[in-house]
């Protein structure tokens, strides 16, 4: 047990808003005061809005009142950085912000944490991919605790049909750190005689998570849907490519093949053969956004995604529905003129546009649509929609992806023949363009400019040009900051204005 005999076990709890930390909290300290020990917590309120969580903490000497001889130990009011000896954390992020601040450490804390993601204000408004790296946050959380116990704590909870806060309980029972035994916190949850049934089959869950062997556990919240790729032939061209870019490689190609078929994903390794002789980090990260970029999302891929059956699974979960129960899904969409010329042929699809552009119906007609998927009807018709995924190499939508795939494929090309650095910011441009309708229009015009100011000009220089990889870099952080554009003028504003004078002087 990581506290000794003669100072106090501390305790600190980062839970979010609606989680029950304060009654978690309660738990504790009356657990501890059934056994007569000196107890004491205090809580920090946290910020609304998910940029922060409240913090519980809680010094429990181990010795009880009755054996101190009349001395009365002396319990802190807060945390100090590197003396908590269990660190609990309601949410992943939380448990990171832990490790950053010091309070988990190698040397003494035990860190039970939910894997399961609440996404902060910060990363729902980046106009990329701005989640937090989970790789970062296991690595680090396995490296500075003396012992990490990651599970899903809220997959827990609804599989028990409980509270996140009993779970969190049977966690911290199942450590062993404190004096009190199990029997003694299910004791103390009969005797509160508020939702004893729920809230024991949570701490239970819980307590099971916790005897798991950690790494397996953390694993097993790791693992993403691996769909089996049928075309062995196509996926044995991986060992082909260097070590360092297998791993990508992998899942690129079985993405790939359930996005559309092997034959799709056979173009994939085709796309990369360039690049499999050359820098090997430049190929990695080529090849990750290659495969985002060639699974864009169209209407066909939305329908594929709404009709799997893990998540309607899932829904069926969050709503705490029991078996029987009836559950009404029901899907938008709002598709525009744009995402249907999406799917038709080019020549019709060029046709609609032309006529939408001159009627000024372009980005002002929108269908709004509301299919319940939980009827049989409802559900065909996303069904056959997803059906046609055959369909989506007549589509316009195909070919002007594939003409762009391979034009930002040659960017990066020549970048690399030039200077790593650069390819690297060239490859990574690809983050910009995402979606479809509006968002995926402004991602395109966003790197076009960013091609004609910076990258183009850099490339046609023919040699390694100082600064163009971080005028790159600069240039697509401003793009993703907001989707106005604004903060790309901004970025792009130094750059025009010298070459605008350089012309006037000529």
């Amino acid at each position: 047990m990581s506290g000794a005999a003669d100072r106090p076990i501390t305790l600190l709890i980062a839970a979010l808003g609606g989680e029950g930390g304060g009654v978690l909290t309660d738990w504790i300290v009356n657990a501890a005061h059934r056994k007569g020990l000196p107890v004491q917590a205090t809580s920090i309120p946290g910020v609304a809005q998910r940029t922060g969580a409240t913090t519980y903490y809680i010094e429990i000497f181990p010795t009880p009142t009755a054996e101190l001889g009349g001395r009365t130990p002396i319990l802190a009011l807060s945390p100090s950085v590197g003396e908590v000896d269990l660190m609990v954390a309601s949410e992943f992020l939380e448990a990171g912000r832990a490790i950053a601040g010091g309070f988990v450490t190698p040397d003494r804390t035990t860190l039970i944490a939910s894997t399961h993601r609440v996404f902060t204000v910060d990363e729902k408004i980046e106009m990329g991919d701005g989640r937090f790296d989970l790789g970062r946050l296991f690595k680090a959380a396995r490296e500075q605790a003396a012992r990490a116990v990651l599970f899903d704590a809220e997959q827990c909870a609804r599989d028990s049909r409980s509270v996140i806060n009993s779970v969190l309980l049977g966690a911290i029972a199942g450590s062993g750190l404190l004096p009190i035994v199990p029997a003694d916190f299910e004791a103390g949850i009969s005797a509160e005689g508020k939702a004893v049934d729920s809230n024991l089959a949570g701490f239970r869950a819980g307590l099971a998570a916790v005897r798991q062997d950690s790494q397996v556990a953390a694993a097993k919240e790791r693992k993403r849907a691996d769909p089996r790729v049928d075309a062995a032939s196509v996926e044995a061209r991986i060992t082909q490519f260097p070590e360092a870019a297998r791993e990508v490689l992998g899942h690129g190609v079985r993405r790939l093949v359930d996005y559309q078929d092997a034959r799709y994903a056979a173009l994939y390794f085709d796309r990369l053969e360039p690049f499999r002789a050359g820098d090997a980090q430049v190929l990695r990260e080529t090849a990750r956004h290659l495969a985002v970029r060639m699974s864009f999302e169209d209407i066909i891929r939305v329908a594929q995604a709404k009709t799997r059956p893990e998540r309607i699974e899932r829904i069926l979960k969050e709503a705490g529905a029991f078996k029987g129960e009836p559950v009404v899904i029901t899907e938008f969409f709002k598709p525009g003129i744009r995402e249907l010329a999406d799917l038709l042929p080019p020549a019709l699809a060029h046709a609609l546009l032309a006529w939408a552009g001159r009627t000024g119906r372009l980005d002002k007609s929108h269908l709004g649509m509301e299919v319940k998927t939980s009827t049989v009807n409802g559900f065909l018709r996303v069904w056959l929609l997803a059906r046609l995924r055959g369909y989506r190499r007549l589509t316009f939508r195909f070919a002007e992806e594939q003409r762009a795939i391979d034009a930002w494929l040659d960017l990066v090309r020549r970048a690399a023949a030039l200077d790593r650095a650069l390819a690297l910011e060239v490859a990574e441009c690809a983050r910009l363009i995402k979606g479809y309708g509006d968002t995926h229009l402004r991602g395109t015009r966003n790197f076009a400019r960013i091609v004609e100011a910076v990258i183009a000009p850099a490339l046609a220089r023919g040699t390694a040009a100082a600064g163009a990889a971080k005028a790159v870099a600069k240039a697509r952080t401003a793009a993703l900051a907001d989707p106005e554009g604004e903060s790309l003028d901004q970025a792009l504003a130094p750059i025009a204005t010298p070459r605008a004078g350089k012309l006037a002087a000529e």
